[in-house]
């Protein structure tokens, strides 16, 4: 690997939004005390799963990417589209890397990421991956690995988004990210590591505390971002999408970006986030439908 870092570790925690500031997270806050982080990064419209964690591992928005969650469940990601996924960016880079997607919603591992590349991929519940995920880290020491929680996510349609139930529930995944942390440190990884963690969206509630999402209003759009590694600047950042953790990614890899089009590739490096990265911050809001809206139509919790 020839990139600024010799790994790249990305947790995704679906649901969460911002409230990880509400939430009693000793690991995040201390995995993050010298990071660089925001709590008001904006999400994909619409504040849905599929269309989010497209975004995040293609590197472009909804309207391009076309995936849902009906058809990401049901059809295997074109492996000649294009616009690949950061997995299959990555494999055409680094022929050997070991590369790795572990996730509780399955279909992402099928349908956003590619299924013929070589990467290594299992599901469960949060609290059951993890282990195997610690363990995967300990064997295989790999370039790229993205995990994804999705039991935050469950607790908000299940309790209401930022009511007790899901604080708490943020509060028992924070200490599976201090696992996978500490994983990463214990295989003599973290001097190496770029380590990110993200949510895809937050969620609203009804007048009966059910919680849904896919609309715009504030607690669905703004979500959590926090990267920690050399090169990171301790820093709370202004503006990002969550479609730039593709290109973080890609850079911090030695990873050429694409051309920047407002017709495909549209992720971006956030301003102040790298410290030897001076380059300058488009504003797409044209192109997110940053505007209020109201979520109408109840969202089941992805299952696994």
């Amino acid at each position: 690997m020839s990139g600024k870092y010799s790994h790249v570790i990305v947790i995704g925690v679906d649901g969460a939004g911002s409230w990880f500031r509400e939430a009693d997270t000793p690991n995040f806050d201390a995995i993050f005390e010298n990071g660089a982080v925001t709590y008001n990064a904006l999400s994909s419209n619409p504040t849905i799963s599929a269309e989010c964690w497209g975004s995040m591992l293609i590197g472009v928005g909804p309207e391009v990417h076309g995936l849902t969650n009906g058809i990401v469940s049901s059809v295997p990601y074109d492996v000649k589209s294009p616009f690949p996924s950061l997995f299959r960016r990555i494999r055409e880079a680094y022929p050997d890397a070991v590369l790795g997607s572990f996730c509780d919603w399955n279909p992402i591992t099928h349908g956003i990421v590619e299924n013929n590349i070589g990467v290594s991929h299992d599901t469960a519940p949060d609290t059951e991956l993890t282990p195997v995920v610690c363990n995967y880290i300990s064997e295989n020491k790999p370039d790229f690995l993205f995990v994804h929680f999705d039991s935050v996510d469950g607790a908000g349609h299940r309790s209401g988004y930022g009511l007790p139930d899901f604080i708490q529930r943020i509060h028992e995944v924070d200490k599976l990210i201090g696992d996978v942390h500490t994983a990463v440190r214990d295989a003599g990884m973290l001097d190496e590591t770029l380590f990110i963690v993200i949510a895809d969206h937050g969620g609203a509630n009804d007048e009966n505390c059910k919680g849904s999402h896919g609309g715009w209003t504030d607690g669905e759009k703004y979500v959590t971002f926090a990267a920690t590694g050399k090169g990171i600047n301790k820093t709370e950042l202004d503006e990002m999408n969550i479609r730039d953790l593709a290109a973080i990614v890609l850079y911090a890899m030695g990873i050429s970006l694409p051309v920047f089009d407002e017709n495909g590739w549209t992720s971006q490096i956030p301003e102040g986030l790298f410290t030897d990265y001076e380059g300058e911050y488009r504003d797409i809001s044209h192109l997110t439908g940053a505007a209020p809206r109201i979520s109408k139509v109840h969202h089941e919790s992805e299952l696994v």
